[in-house]
């Protein structure tokens, strides 16, 4: 073998050797890379039909992954799956297989997206409890069938009754269209009802619950209130013939009392007017009568001290310089007392002057005068009660008053 046939063989043993070694260092960086930039994520499932290697992942229909391995284990499927590492997925996420069609491939669905909150971590798994597959079509056509079955003539259609059913109900929606259109239209309002007014029925709920925990709380004093309750009704029931007698007596009172109304109406009506006319003057002296009612009792009090039990008279005093006055000043004085309450503020004016007057044109005795004239007995006897004291001491024998 010549030298160049060497050279050419062992050149082209070492561009295959180096063609090798590129392949094996390109697989390396390539594991390298593609696990420094996705995150594994295994979910368990209870089947996987339709999910195979390199499917894909997704959030919200975008693609964010592939599948890294389906393996069987047990009753379950193992999925792995390969999810970019910048993609945040929400801690406690749940993995669904979702087939966009009948005969399109199956991808991984990972719900909900992330918001906020902490994310899901690397090597996570999603329980068989947090994974859903979809309703196979043979699953969905075994169902319909033993639907079908189970209502057909072997079995409960085989005596009839679920046609006797259908033909029961048509009889009662024929002509009622429009009825059960109402129906179903006030069911929909009342739920619209019910729905703006759910913060009102769950504080009637709420209340009612507090109140039937009130009820437990007090159990004894309503089962008190119930036994109380019973013995009233009871008696109610034992004296329902003296109810009765009572009820017809109250009866014909009623009927009396409006005869009575009826046939004295206008009396009734004239004691009403007149009562009303009592009671405005009542109103319109109020005043005079609180002070009737602050000044009676003194009154009263002060006369009972002047009795004199002994001579059976009232002992009084007076003040002997008023005796001195002319009768007319005393007079005036006394209507000067009784202004402004009784007597105008005029009137009294006008008795002070014309006192002096009648008093210089007709002169009058003053009262003191008349006494020493009348114990003189140059006047008339004038008709003095002799029993009551002016002034003075009383004669010996009487006993001396409270008011003297």
């Amino acid at each position: 073998m010549s030298f160049h046939s060497r050279f050419t063989r062992e050149l082209a043993r070492g561009v295959a050797l180096a063609c090798v070694l590129a392949l094996v260092l390109a697989a390396v960086l390539w594991w390298v890379l593609d696990s420094a930039n996705t995150r594994k994520i295994t979910a368990y499932f209870s089947q996987s039909i339709g999910i195979s290697a390199n499917s894909d992942v997704r959030i919200l229909g975008v693609r964010v992954g592939s599948v890294a391995s389906v393996d069987p284990e047990g009753t379950a499927v193992r999925v792995v799956l390969s999810v970019d590492r910048n993609v945040p997925i929400p801690a406690g996420a749940k993995a669904v297989i979702v087939a966009s069609s009948v005969v399109s491939d199956r991808y991984v669905q990972l719900t909900p997206a992330y918001t906020s909150g902490p994310a899901m971590a690397d090597n996570a798994v999603i329980p068989l409890t947090d994974t859903a597959t979809p309703v196979e079509l043979d699953q969905l056509y075994q169902s319909l069938n033993t639907l079908a079955t189970a209502l057909g003539p072997n079995g409960a259609n085989a005596n009839g009754a679920l046609s006797d059913l259908l033909n029961t109900a048509a009889a009662n929606l024929n002509g009622n269209g429009q009825n059960l259109h109402d129906t179903i239209t006030q069911l929909a309002d009342l739920a619209t009802t019910l729905q703006h007014s759910q913060s009102d029925l769950f504080t009637t709920v709420d209340n009612l619950a507090k109140f039937t925990t009130t009820l437990a709380a007090n159990d004894a004093q309503v089962q008190r209130l119930n036994q109380q309750l019973a013995d009233v009704t009871g008696f109610l029931a034992g004296e329902r013939t003296d109810l009765t007698e009572a009820v017809t007596q109250l009866g014909v009172t009623l009927g009396q009392v409006q005869s009575f109304i009826a046939d004295n109406r206008a009396a009734l009506k004239s004691n009403v007017d007149n009562l009303a006319e009592v009671t405005r003057v009542l109103v319109d002296e109020r005043s005079s009568l609180a002070e009737v009612l602050d000044v009676a009792p003194l009154a009263l009090s002060g006369v009972a001290n002047a009795y004199n039990a002994a001579s059976g008279t009232l002992d009084t005093r007076a003040d002997i310089n008023e005796l001195t006055n002319p009768p007319l000043v005393e007079v005036c004085k006394l209507v000067r007392q009784l202004t402004p309450n009784s007597i105008p503020q005029t009137l009294a004016d006008v008795c002070d002057q014309l006192a002096p007057v009648i008093d210089g044109l007709v002169p009058l005795p003053t009262p003191a005068q008349a006494l020493s004239d009348l114990q003189n007995g140059t006047l008339p006897a004038l008709p003095l009660p002799i029993a009551t004291t002016l002034y003075g001491t009383p004669t010996a024998g009487s006993s001396t008053g409270g008011g003297q």
